[in-house]
């Protein structure tokens, strides 16, 4: 199934759930993993929270747009690693395109999701999986960054 990267102590705890490949099932993905975030200790309104519930937006709808083989669904899988400090996202369809590149096309109405997830995570990418298709993942950080006495003073 997930290739989750063994952490050393803590606990990983997870996620996993398949949706139907409609806009439906990517907006029902979304608003489970905002439910799961709350659970985790993650409120909306926290950095942390908006960044893992944009990236999974953006590529639950990829995977709907351009992943959707008509008869098939997607899954999404959250992973919080405490250890690594990170909640990995992973959207896997059964089309076997991959996505190409984070630069939109000039002028163009789409295109803008993958520049979103490259901005937000600590990292994104493609792997294969079980069975026809593709897993899109990506990590973002799961601690809210801690502003320095200098820069909270400042404002930078």
């Amino acid at each position: 199934m997930s290739r989750i990267p063994q952490s050393t102590g803590a606990p990983v705890r997870t996620f996993e759930q398949r949706f139907s490949a409609t806009r439906r099932g990517a907006r029902l993905a979304r608003l489970l993993a905002a439910l799961q975030l709350d659970d985790w200790g993650h409120p909306r309104g926290a950095a942390v929270h908006d960044a893992v519930t944009l990236v999974v937006a953006e590529l639950a709808a990829n995977a709907v747009l351009h992943g959707r083989v008509p008869g098939r669904d997607f899954a999404l899988l959250l992973a919080r690693d405490d250890d690594r400090g990170v909640i990995r996202i992973e959207v896997s369809d059964t089309h076997p395109a991959r996505p190409v590149g984070v630069v939109p096309a000039l002028g163009g109405d789409h295109g803008h999701g993958l520049v979103l997830v490259e901005a937000l995570t600590v990292g994104w990418g493609v792997r294969e999986r079980v069975g026809p298709g593709k897993t899109v993942w990506a990590e973002c950080r799961a601690r809210e960054r801690r502003q320095s006495r200098a820069s909270a003073h400042t404002g930078v």
